[in-house]
């Protein structure tokens, strides 16, 4: 058996968000693998999440489209890594379904995730009267973390 080492977050290069809910985890994993759940909170007002497609699998499309109040839209995809239901989430835009590799992202004005490359993990484990929810997104640059924490990450 080999010896594993334990991750630690890179301050410069990852975001971590941690709450305690008093919801089920049942219902956050509804939350975030149920396109029509998904849609309503997944982006900051006064933006929208138009369209969202889920094939909840290791390999499978996480696809959302993005809209500006301007009215463009912004497409985004990824693949997931790793599905246990109502427990972890991890997916990347770093690779599309079927863990083929990604074309390397172009910049599109006004949406800035869309301009780098990251994998996220969502965990759920059971705490008190409800849910410990920790979101952690790693990111291949400082200034990709930088970009991304200043969409809101934090404020979750």
């Amino acid at each position: 058996m080999s010896n594993l080492t334990k991750f630690e977050p890179n301050p410069e290069l990852d975001l971590m968000l941690e709450r305690d809910v008093d919801v089920p985890r049942e219902l956050l994993g509804e939350a975030w693998t149920t396109p029509e759940k998904l849609s309503p909170w997944f982006c900051p007002l006064p933006w929208k999440t138009i369209a969202c497609e889920i094939d909840l699998r290791p390999g499978g499309l996480f696809h959302t489209v993005m809209q500006s109040p301007e009215g463009q839209t912004f497409p985004s995809g990824g693949c997931y890594l790793e599905v246990i239901p109502n427990e972890k989430l991890v997916w990347t835009n770093a690779l599309e379904p079927g863990f083929r590799p990604a074309k390397q992202p172009e910049a599109s004005p006004g949406h800035e995730c869309a301009e780098f490359l990251m994998t996220a993990t969502i965990m759920l484990e059971p705490h008190a009267n409800g849910t410990k929810y920790t979101a952690f997104v790693q990111h291949a640059n400082a200034e990709a973390r930088i970009k991304h924490e200043k969409m809101g990450f934090k404020e979750g």
